[in-house]
């Protein structure tokens, strides 16, 4: 850990680092708190972003018997560890996921479809064994607000932003790069990146 600070920030590859900067959204995957001390990488299977500020209520983040706040640079980040949009905070963003989720699967639109229903179908797609769920694509086919990685540069990941990439970190995203014509590995899940090509669009931060 570095500093004090707690490790709570999320990275596209699902794991979490100990960093100062908090992000645009936070979000949580239960209560990750074991008895010893230590962080497991799940609890519930709802696994939400969420906005950092809603009806002036405020968390602790260390109480142990409330869910562990997550933070995220932006949604494409949170989108791409495994969440989605919260129902309650950010109510108009669900109901564009959910929307976008019924057009990628081919729902109509009285077909039932829930909360649970789309995270019990995210958790089959985002994790195994307790590691990421990856799976491999053209780089150029791929939708906006993806997150890849390149074979040449292991351990980074890149944004996918219409006709370029973007080097991401926990302090933000570097300038475009050319979209390599290869396959790459990506790391958001297959469900989530059938509703970004089904036209959901996540609040993104600045690129460099």
């Amino acid at each position: 850990m570095s500093g004090t600070h707690r490790r709570n920030r999320v990275t596209p590859f699902g794991t979490f680092e100990a960093v100062a900067e908090r992000g645009l959204f936070m979000g949580n995957r239960g209560n990750l708190r074991r008895p010893d001390g230590t962080q497991k990488g799940w609890h519930a299977r709802g696994w939400v972003c969420c906005v950092t500020s809603f009806r002036g209520r405020r968390i602790d983040l260390d109480d142990p018997r409330r869910y562990t706040p997550l933070f995220f640079t932006d949604e494409a980040v949170a989108l791409a560890a495994g969440h989605r949009p919260c129902g309650e905070c950010r109510h108009a963003d669900y109901q564009a996921f959910k929307m976008a989720w019924r057009r990628a699967f081919g729902l109509v639109d009285d077909a039932p479809l829930t909360a649970g229903d789309m995270d019990r179908a995210l958790h089959a797609a985002r994790i195994r064994r307790g590691r990421q769920t990856t799976f491999r694509a053209a780089l150029h086919d791929l939708p906006a607000g993806t997150f890849v990685a390149l074979d040449d540069r292991p351990g980074e990941a890149f944004l996918v932003d219409h006709r370029a990439l973007h080097r991401w970190s926990q302090a933000g995203y570097g300038p475009p790069l050319p979209v390599p014509g290869t396959d790459g590995t990506v790391l958001t899940p297959r469900p989530t990146v059938a509703v970004l090509r089904a036209g959901y669009a996540p609040r993104l931060a600045a690129r460099g």
